[in-house]
C-alpha cells in the first residue's frame, strides 16, 4: 500500500486506480484461502505451510517484474491465493502449542510477523520505492518467502494428519451462523482500516505537507500501534473474548472519525495514526472466535478469517477511491473508515444476541 505513490505513475493510473491493485491481492486472499484450506485438508500443516509460502514467493516475484496496469492486477491476485490459508493454518499450529486459555495470545504471538512487518519491512519498502524503485519492495518480498519456506521446514515441528480430516468436513463450517457473522465482523468492520491506511501516503504529502522522507515514519508509528493492539486485545480476549471484539470495533471508530481533524499537522495526525494502527488487535481475536464457533471445520474457518479481512481489505481502498475521486477529498477516508467501523459493531451486536438466544434455548431444554 506504501508503494501506491511510487508504481502508479510508472504504470501510467492515477492513485485511486492504483488501489484496485490493492483490492486485487485482497480478493486474492477471499478466493484463495478457502480453496487452499479445503484441498489441502489431508495435508500434515507443515507440509501445507511450505507449499503455500512458495506459492507466495512466486506471484511476489512476478509482480516485481509486472510490465503494466492488467499484469499488476493479475500477479497481485496471484500472489493473495496463498496468503489467508497459510495465516489460517499458521494460527491453528500456534494455537496447538499452548493451553487453551492462552490461544489468543499464542495467535497474537504469530501475528506480530505482520505487525513487526508495519513497523520495519512497511517504511522499508517505502523507502526503497523512493531510493531505487517500487519493484524492489516485491522481490525482495519474495526472496524473503523463501526463505520462511525453509525455516518453517526445519523449525515447525512435525505433524500428523488430523484424524478425520476431509474436505467435506472442512465445508461444514460454511453452516455455522456464527462462524458466518465472525467473518461478518472482520470483512465489514476492519475496512475502515483499511481505508485510511491505503491512502495515507498521499493523504501525508498532499494534506499533511510531510516531506517524503517522513513517511516511513509514519508508518512505523502506525506498526508500533499494531503491534501494541495485537498484544493488549489478545490478553484481553483470552479474559473476555466478544467484549474485547466490541471494545475494539468502538476504539476504531472514534479514532477514525478523529482522522479528518487530525491530518492538517503531523503533530496531530501521529497519534491518531498511532491509534488506528491499535485497531489492528482485531484480527488475532477474530482468529480465537473461529475456533470457538467452527467446530471440526477449523482449517476452512482459520483461513477463511483472512478471506474476511481481505475483503475488508479490497472494500476499504475501493470505498476510499470513490470518495476521493468523487472530489471529498484525501482526509474523506477517515469518514468512510468510520461508517465501516460503525457497520462492523452492528454485525457483532447481531452475533452477540445470536450468542444469547442459543444459550437461552438450551437452557430451556
Amino acid at each position: 500500500m506504501t508503494l501506491v505513490p511510487f508504481f502508479s505513475p510508472d504504470l501510467g493510473i492515477d492513485v485511486p486506480t492504483a488501489g484496485r491493485v490493492i483490492s486485487a491481492y485482497a480478493l486474492g486472499v477471499v478466493v484463495g484461502a478457502p480453496i487452499f484450506a479445503t484441498l489441502g485438508a489431508k495435508l500434515p500443516r507443515r507440509t501445507l505451510l511450505i507449499l503455500l509460502m512458495m506459492a507466495f514467493a512466486v506471484g511476489n516475484g512476478l509482480s516485481a517484474i509486472a510490465p503494466g496496469y492488467y499484469s499488476m492486477l493479475l500477479f497481485r491476485f496471484l500472489s493473495g491465493l496463498p496468503h489467508g490459508a497459510y495465516f489460517g493454518v499458521g494460527a491453528l499450529v500456534a494455537a496447538s502449542l499452548v493451553a487453551p486459555e492462552r490461544r489468543a495470545q499464542a495467535v497474537s504471538m504469530m501475528m506480530l510477523g505482520l505487525t513487526v512487518a508495519t513497523i520495519i519491512g512497511v517504511p522499508l519498502a517505502n523507502a526503497l520505492g523512493q531510493w531505487v524503485g517500487w519493484r524492489w519492495g516485491f522481490a525482495i518480498v519474495a526472496l524473503l518467502s523463501l526463505c520462511t519456506a525453509a525455516l518453517v521446514a526445519t523449525q515447525v515441528p512435525k505433524d500428523e494428519v488430523q484424524p478425520g480430516a476431509s474436505a467435506m468436513r472442512e465445508l461444514g463450517a460454511l453452516a455455522k451462523r456464527q462462524v458466518w457473522l465472525t467473518l461478518g465482523i472482520g470483512a465489514i468492520g476492519f475496512g475502515g482500516m483499511f481505508a485510511v491506511y491505503t491512502y495515507l501516503a498521499s493523504t501525508l504529502l498532499e494534506v499533511t505537507g510531510a516531506s517524503p522522507s517522513l513517511l516511513p515514519i509514519v508508518f512505523s508509528v502506525f506498526g508500533l500501534g499494531m503491534t501494541v493492539g495485537t498484544l493488549a486485545c489478545a490478553w484481553a480476549a483470552d479474559r473476555a473474548l466478544m467484549p474485547t471484539v466490541g471494545g475494539i470495533l468502538l476504539w476504531s471508530a472514534v479514532s477514525l472519525a478523529l482522522f479528518p481533524f487530525a491530518a492538517g499537522h503531523l503533530g496531530t495526525l501521529l497519534p491518531v495514526v498511532f491509534m488506528i494502527g491499535c485497531g489492528g488487535g482485531l484480527g488475532a481475536v477474530l482468529q480465537t472466535r473461529l475456533m470457538d464457533v467452527a467446530g471440526d471445520a477449523q482449517t476452512l474457518a482459520a483461513a477463511l478469517n483472512h478471506s474476511a479481512f481481505n475483503a475488508a481489505n479490497a472494500l476499504g481502498p475501493w470505498l476510499g477511491g470513490m470518495a476521493i475521486a468523487a472530489g471529498y477529498g484525501w482526509t474523506s477516508t477517515g469518514w468512510v473508515g468510520l461508517a465501516l467501523a460503525i457497520g462492523g459493531l452492528l454485525v457483532w451486536a447481531l452475533s452477540l444476541a445470536d450468542d444469547r438466544r442459543t444459550v437461552a434455548r438450551r437452557a430451556v431444554t
